[in-house]
């Protein structure tokens, strides 16, 4: 620690920068756990000393805590024609049985996966409003401050996703039964907006806007939404969910008269504040159109592939020179690498080649993979963090420098095969913000983080 400013700081022996590795670089932290200066030097000042390989802290993008308690439970066939749309019935009866307490020792449990798989940051989209038979909580927030506590006891950035839900489906159809949990006014929306306010004045949280999808938010609710970003959280991103199906694109044809990427882009100002998430199903042209708008793609590859929703465009909307982050949706699994291997591969299922996601400015297909998901991601998010840099938040990885007994020289390889061919992909240590959250792979609340997620799952189970 440095007398004077009060600044933290490390040296690292190996550090993949936004140029590539780097060997023995020191840095410095400011008050708030962001870096400060990074200087290649041979550590003269006796700084702490990280041995490892020292990546980025992954960003997720994507998250609905709550199916946390679900995974699984979605894996029984029931007729030939299961689905997403069979899924969701599955998800519908299960979410009305959780209490705001559930919430926030599954989220609790949860974030403390992200953290060990590699996610220092969360997005969590978040539509779980209201009390089970649908009437409002005293305080029409609690849900939402049962997410801020998880976040803060397991110590991983959030930026939180309001959702806004009024249909079932496009035209203003009524909500059903099943989303009574999910539904708001815009005045009642505002207004949970304006008390989550105040749980972003920590650097590490964030608040954004989130309309479900276009078949739960009409136009006029849309352009609305808009208004109040501006109003409530200026700074915050915009997330929607679009073209996960080729039902969804069906009904969106069938009532607006164009494809949901395609109309959305007609309609609205859609920039680099935008997350288009999933948006699988697009055309050459929506998927041109939607890489020159600078929105970022949310990819969840495990969840996509678990409800077989469908490949992404990812060639060529990278070739369009679009952006791109990752999130685990429904939280079947819960690290970066197995999301980026699963990006990958799906690539080359379709298009029967190998190491497609990569360019010539970066062949390995590690590397350009997580760097390009830990940037898209952060900017999704509106986090300052994602890359290590002057100005950006200190999230970090500690990898371990052998991997499967297998020493390997800092460069583009060591990301190939800690993504495609390491046993163990969890990361040694993770900081956020400068501080040690996770400690040879353990959190310092492990115990009391499980314990209290085993009591849900008894009696979430014993009432499904």
């Amino acid at each position: 620690m440095n007398s004077k400013t009060g600044a933290r700081g490390f040296h690292f022996n190996a550090v993949l920068l936004q140029d590539g590795w780097h060997q023995n670089v020191s840095v410095r932290l400011d008050k708030n756990g962001f870096f400060e200066t990074l200087v290649s030097d041979k550590n003269p000042e006796n700084l702490v000393l990280i041995d490892g390989y020292v990546v980025p802290g992954a960003v997720n993008l994507h998250s609905h805590a709550f199916q946390r308690a679900m995974a699984g439970l979605g894996e029984v066939r029931g007729n030939s024609d299961d689905s997403f749309w069979s899924w969701r019935e599955v998800m519908y009866r299960f979410v009305n049985i959780i209490d705001p307490e559930d919430l926030s020792a599954i989220a609790a449990k949860l974030y403390v996966e992200f953290l060990k798989g590699g996610f220092t940051c969360v997005g969590e989209f978040h539509y779980l409003h209201h009390s089970p038979d649908g009437s409002r909580y005293n305080d029409p927030a609690t849900m939402s401050v049962a997410i801020f506590e998880a976040a803060e006891a397991a110590g991983i950035a959030l930026t939180h996703l309001p959702v806004f839900y009024a249909h079932s489906g496009f035209g203003g159809q009524p909500p059903t039964a099943a989303q009574k949990r999910f539904v708001h006014s815009l005045n009642d929306y505002a207004r949970l907006l304006e008390d989550l306010t105040p749980y972003c004045r920590s650097p590490l949280n964030k608040l954004g806007i989130a309309p479900h999808s276009l078949r739960a938010v009409t136009p006029a609710e849309l352009s609305d939404l808009q208004n109040l970003r501006k109003s409530i959280t200026p700074e915050g991103p915009m997330h929607i969910h679009i073209a996960e199906q080729v039902k969804e694109v069906e009904d969106c044809v069938a009532h607006f008269g164009g494809r949901p990427v395609e109309w959305l882009l007609d309609q609205l100002p859609v920039d680099d504040t935008w997350c288009l998430i999933h948006a699988t199903h697009m055309n050459a042209q929506e998927t041109r159109a939607m890489a020159t708008s600078g929105a970022i793609a949310g990819l969840c590859p495990m969840t996509e592939a678990n409800l077989g929703d469908g490949i992404f465009p990812a060639e060529e909307f990278l070739s369009a020179n679009g952006h791109y982050g990752v999130g685990t949706d429904s939280n079947i699994r819960t690290n970066v690498a197995e999301e980026l291997q699963m990006l990958e591969y799906s690539q080359r299922l379709s298009k029967r080649r190998r190491n497609i996601l990569a360019d010539g400015n970066n062949p390995h297909v590690g590397e350009y993979l997580f760097q390009r998901a830990c940037a898209g991601g952060a900017r999704a998010l509106a986090q300052t963090a994602g890359v290590i840099a002057p100005g950006k938040r200190a999230d970090f990885l500690v990898l371990e420098p052998v991997l499967d007994g297998l020493p390997l020289a800092a460069g583009g390889r060591y990301m190939d095969y800690w993504l495609f061919g390491a046993l163990n992909r969890a990361p040694r240590d993770v900081y956020v913000a400068g501080k040690k959250i996770i400690s040879q792979g353990r959190h310092k609340e492990d115990r009391s983080i499980d314990l209290a997620y085993r009591r849900v799952m008894e009696k979430l189970l014993a009432e499904v």
